[in-house]
């Protein structure tokens, strides 16, 4: 643990709470570099790293101190890029990471053996660090018997609202895509998680369903295949959406509103370009043949 700064950090405040029953925090503060954040939920510390059952501050947090993020450039976008790590190789900064985001999750559970999990990690490039900031991650089993794309996910406190929690989804989606298996978060998910990937399932759909010809007749599964969202998710967002009417048609009795599609996207800001440039994922195959040459 470092010193806290001397500028006055921001204080960033925890949104309402789903529990009926709030657990209380076992770290009361942490600081990160001009930012005070209050945690939302107790962590699996040991008591002995933060100096009791209980703390009231956790200053230089692991995974966001002013040391490169190990691991392998999967993504690289513009403003952002998303380092690969395996938790068998860097065991230390993943379980770090996941104490840290405990903080902030309510549902998930923490184990200190993160050698099964691979984690995507978040970092904006930012002329104030040197390495860039990590302002959050997503985390998978590399072995999912449920064929989950994601374990857990977390945009930090002071990121959120940003648009960056449907940047890690669709990266998320986009590996399953490319492994060829159809997967999701696992479940259950937290009132804010829901809200996150209902978005995001719903401009999934819009986005096919505005490249499909008029008239033509289409599936709940022609739908999932061609976004790879679940077939109980595409449901889910043609609901959220409400795009769609009951009329007497020679291919059935339900049809998609285009108009209520567009109106629906114009109001919620939805573009009509993916969430993430398939062109900007670093291949491991090119990469591998960088380094033989």
């Amino acid at each position: 643990m470092a010193n806290m700064t001397s500028a006055s950090p921001l204080s960033i405040l925890s949104p309402n709470r789903s529990s009926s029953k709030p657990q209380e925090p076992n770290v009361a503060n942490v600081v990160m570099g001009n930012l005070h954040i209050r945690p939302w939920y107790p962590s699996f510390y040991p008591e002995d790293m933060v100096g009791g059952r209980k703390t009231e501050w956790l200053y230089k947090v692991c995974p966001l101190k002013d040391t490169p993020p190990p691991g392998e450039t999967v993504y690289d976008k513009d403003d952002y890029i998303i380092h690969e790590i395996d938790g068998e190789d860097h065991g230390l900064y993943a379980q770090n990471l996941s104490l840290f985001s405990k903080l902030f999750l309510e549902t998930k559970s923490v184990f200190f053996d993160v050698s099964t999990f691979l984690y995507y990690i978040l970092i904006l490039r930012n002329a104030s660090h040197p390495y860039g900031q990590v302002v959050g991650f997503f985390s998978k089993e590399k072995m999912s018997w449920d064929n989950n794309n994601v374990a857990c996910i977390l945009v930090f406190p002071p990121w959120q609202r940003r648009g960056l929690g449907q940047i890690l989804i669709a990266v998320s989606y986009e590996f399953g895509k490319r492994e060829g298996r159809f997967g999701g978060p696992e479940r259950p998910l937290s009132a804010l998680g829901r809200k996150g990937y209902l978005g995001f399932w719903c401009g999934e759909v819009y986005r096919f369903l505005l490249r499909a010809p008029l008239k033509r007749t289409l599936t709940v599964r022609d739908i999932s295949e061609g976004t790879y969202v679940m077939q109980e998710d595409v449901v889910a967002a043609l609901k959220e959406m409400d795009v769609l009417e009951k009329r007497k048609t020679a291919a059935g009795s339900i049809v998609v509103n285009k108009s209520k599609l567009r109106a629906w996207a114009e109001r919620h800001g939805v573009s009509r370009e993916p969430v993430v440039d398939v062109d900007a994922f670093v291949e491991a195959a090119e990469e591998g043949s960088e380094m033989e040459e």
